[in-house]
């Protein structure tokens, strides 16, 4: 027979059972129920039986009815006394556990087989067997854990496969008091102040992750708005819905009844809180979403799960715990990501044992798609699925109430933060001083460097003015120069100019060619013809172009010296123009050079 999926709501008057059969013959079905035992068959479906939290009546307001598209039966009850409010409706497990035995048969009873009760199989005793002194052996002491310390010995059996999973060593042969010095022990030689310090001071990502609000946060608003309105009480469930996959979960869990003693019922709800605050802090740092190191994670920040740790005295000692491991494990560590988990915690139990059960089960998940972890859940995590079912409401309010009184500062944690804090807050304070006086003296720096730029500028600026001026003079020099050149090449010209005679006959090819050498000149003429009235003439314009000329200091007044050579015919000229008062005017300029050379004498040679 299947057992189905089934789940229950209510109204005042109606409890509504909705159960699904998909595939059922549902022209033969059978419902039974009466008081607080409802069952349910529909071949091949089976409901055994469920054990309500409140009673119902056959009184005819009774319906029923079948969904074919959905494959779903519902079954409306009344209830016997109208506006009851039925607690627990959510918590299928414990719905589905069969009535406790109202018997007077012990708890625990001695079984035998008949073949142990038969004296004829029984065999003749040896009273000559060889005896063997007795020898007292104490078996090996073995240290419980797990939900409630129920459990022993599976490390012992398994610590290579499950080395990954704690961080102690043989538990079966540690006590709890050393474990727990083990424990402080290897947190505090791995706290890292660096990466504390580096949270605490970029913390940008870590404002990021606090604003991220997960479900609870929602259903507590909507808790503390109904509170005012009603005076009556509300479970959870009104405020807590499970998804399908977590309904076929609850199915699986078989039921289980705990026998804890005072002091196991204080570690297992102290154990609860501890499990829950690291499931908070992995929710807060992943934002809802579920990775490969979340089941890290949450073994690694609860001691109740990595270190089997059972010797929590309080809650006080719980929450220190916690904050420890959280600033020494995980990527961030934060003491604000430890308030963030603390005020969560708290919240998730106000809302009571159905959002604690929502909580378990997303873990019992993340630990059964992880290996190695999954023995975790053999261990912790499905006895409290099973076990918080059925605790009472009361209990969680209590808890809830006092972890919420329960104070807890950076002080408590044992790992001098407040100093470090104030530490690198000076070293902070003294670099930015540093910093402003670099600045300052970069500035003066920069001032300086300014000012005897200017000076630089300022100097060269006169050397550029008397640059300037010397350019000045030296172009006036120069243009002086250049007309003085120009001068001596007009005289040049007009020396080198082709001579005429006194009948204005322009001399050809064969005119006279003087020689100059060591201040003595030879004059050799080869044109038998005079030449003192052309030589005068010329000896006028010569004089009359150095009068033009400014010729500077230390430029000696060439003097022409010309001496006559021996008297030779000059032929006649080719042309010849007169004016009207008789003077000789200048023919044609010849190109040819200048048969005349005159030696310009300073006037030191002539003294």
């Amino acid at each position: 027979m299947i057992t189905p999926a089934f789940e229950l709501s209510q109204d005042p008057d109606f409890l509504t059972v909705k159960i699904r059969v998909p595939y059922a013959r549902a022209s033969e079905f059978d419902i039974y129920f009466e008081g607080e035992d409802f069952k349910f068959y529909a071949k091949p479906y089976f409901l055994r039986q469920l054990t309500l939290p409140g009673r119902i009546v056959e009184d005819g307001r009774e319906k029923a009815s079948y969904n074919t598209d959905e494959g779903t039966f519902t079954i409306q009850l009344p209830k016997e006394v109208p506006g009851q409010y039925f607690e627990g409706l959510d918590m299928l497990t414990s719905l589905l556990a069969p009535k406790k035995s109202r018997s007077a048969k012990p708890l625990v009873e001695e079984m035998a087989t008949s073949a142990d009760l038969s004296e004829d199989n029984e065999e003749e005793f040896d009273w000559e067997m060889e005896q063997i002194p007795y020898e007292e052996s104490t078996p090996s002491l073995q240290h419980p854990y797990g939900f409630g310390n129920l459990r022993s010995g599976v490390f012992q059996r398994l610590q290579d496969e499950l080395s990954d999973v704690i961080d102690i060593k043989d538990p079966d042969q540690t006590p709890a008091e050393e474990r727990r010095r083990k424990r402080l022990a290897a947190e505090a030689a791995k706290f890292e102040p660096d990466h504390y310090l580096a949270d605490f001071f970029e913390d940008e990502a870590i404002k990021h992750l606090l604003k991220y609000k997960p479900w609870w946060i929602d259903a507590h608003k909507k808790m503390t708005a109904l509170q005012g309105e009603s005076h009556q009480e509300h479970d959870s469930p009104a405020f807590v819905v499970f998804s399908e996959e977590e309904r076929e979960q609850m199915r699986k869990f078989t039921n289980k009844s705990y026998l804890l003693d005072k002091r196991s019922r204080h570690h297992v709800y102290l154990g609860l809180i501890d499990i829950l605050l690291a499931y908070c802090y992995e929710i807060c740092v992943n934002e809802g979403d579920k990775n490969v190191e979340s089941s890290w994670n949450i073994r690694k920040l609860s001691a109740t799960l990595c270190w089997l740790e059972v010797s929590f005295s309080s809650i006080h000692d719980v929450l220190v715990s916690f904050g420890r491991r959280v600033l020494c494990y995980p990527l961030y560590r934060h003491f604000g990501l430890v308030t963030r988990a603390f005020n969560d915690t708290v919240m998730i139990l106000q809302l009571g044992k159905a959002a604690v059960l929502k909580c378990l089960l997303d873990i019992h998940k993340i630990f059964r798609e992880s290996d190695p972890a999954y023995i975790l859940n053999d261990l912790f995590i499905t006895d409290y699925c099973i076990w918080i079912q059925k605790v009472k409401s009361k209990k969680l309010a209590a808890l809830s109430e006092s972890l919420q009184k329960t104070t807890l500062s950076k002080s408590h944690m044992g790992l001098e933060l407040e100093e470090l804090e104030a530490a690198a807050v000076l070293v902070q304070e003294e670099e930015k001083a540093l910093k402003a006086a670099g600045t300052v003296s970069k500035q003066q720096l920069l001032c300086s460097e300014s000012e005897t730029s200017d000076s630089e500028e300022s100097s060269s600026t006169s050397s550029s003015e008397t640059e300037g001026s010397d350019s000045d003079e030296q172009e006036s020099s120069t243009s002086e120069d250049e007309e003085i050149n120009s001068l001596q090449g007009t005289l040049q010209e007009e020396r080198t100019a082709p001579l005429i005679d006194c009948n204005g006959l322009r001399q050809g090819t064969d005119t006279p060619a003087m020689e100059v050498a060591d201040g003595k000149s030879k004059v050799s003429l080869q044109s038998p013809a005079p030449l003192g009235k052309l030589v005068e003439e010329l000896e006028m314009q010569i004089h009359s172009a150095m009068r033009l000329s400014e010729q500077p200091e230390g430029l000696a007044t060439a003097g022409c010296i010309s001496q006559e050579q021996e008297e030779s015919p000059v032929p006649k000229p080719d042309r010849f123009s007169e004016d009207a008062a008789g003077k000789g005017n200048f023919l044609e300029v010849s190109p040819k050079p200048n048969p005349l050379l005159f030696l310009c004498s300073t006037n030191e040679d002539q003294d």
